[in-house]
């Protein structure tokens, strides 16, 4: 079986990819997906230099993407995208916490969830969800802010992705928090900084 590798970002740039970047590092990736709150140049800068597909959602601090979304970049917030082989849905943003753009109510973010469905069934399903806010109670904080959606759970359920993939919830801030959990059988990762995902490719087609 044929497996992609998922090179996962989110909220914080990466020294070793960005300030001492190096071609080794990033071998064997086949996309790149950013969760959110990452600088456009970062973005770019690595699109560019790895000549690899990258795909992202905004976080709730990118509100300059409005106007200057990172080039050579593919947003997928409120899409599902095929990629390489895997279908990706993306839902930027996190709850509404001080009503600045890329934050979403629980009732938003449903609607949002619900506007998909025709897409989710014309792609045949999906295999990675892509989200800067994690779902409730898996891999979500205390504060308010950082909260995860209940609809994103009734999500996961109706899909059955192979991953959930999230930002947010920085793990500078308790690095004792896990980087990993399940939902279910469903792994949801915390894709702080960087971490590399492996998958099988259930679609067979390039995209």
């Amino acid at each position: 079986m044929v497996h992609i590798k998922i090179l996962l970002l989110s909220d914080t740039e990466s020294p070793a990819l960005w300030d001492f970047y190096q071609p080794e590092r990033v071998a064997g990736i086949d996309v790149i997906v950013s969760c959110g709150d990452l600088k456009r140049a970062y973005l770019e800068f690595l699109v560019t230099l790895t000549g690899k597909p990258l795909l992202y959602v905004p976080g709730n601090h990118d509100t300059s993407y409005v106007k200057e979304p990172p080039e050579g970049c593919e947003n997928i917030d409120g899409r599902v995208v095929t990629c390489c082989g895997l279908r990706f849905l993306g839902l930027g943003g996190c709850k509404k916490y001080s009503g600045g753009e890329y934050q979403y109510t629980e009732v938003e973010m449903a609607r949002r969830i619900d506007k998909l469905r025709r897409p989710i069934r014309k792609a045949g399903g999906v295999d990675i969800i892509v989200t800067h806010a994690p779902m409730t109670g898996y891999g979500d904080a205390e504060d308010y802010a950082h909260r995860g959606f209940d609809c994103f759970l009734e999500l996961a359920d109706r899909v059955r992705p192979l991953a959930f993939c999230h930002g947010h919830v920085h793990r500078s801030y308790n690095w004792a928090a896990p980087r990993k959990v399940e939902y279910h059988g469903i792994p949801v990762i915390n894709a702080f900084e960087r971490y590399v995902l492996e998958v099988p490719d259930r679609v067979g087609a390039p995209g």
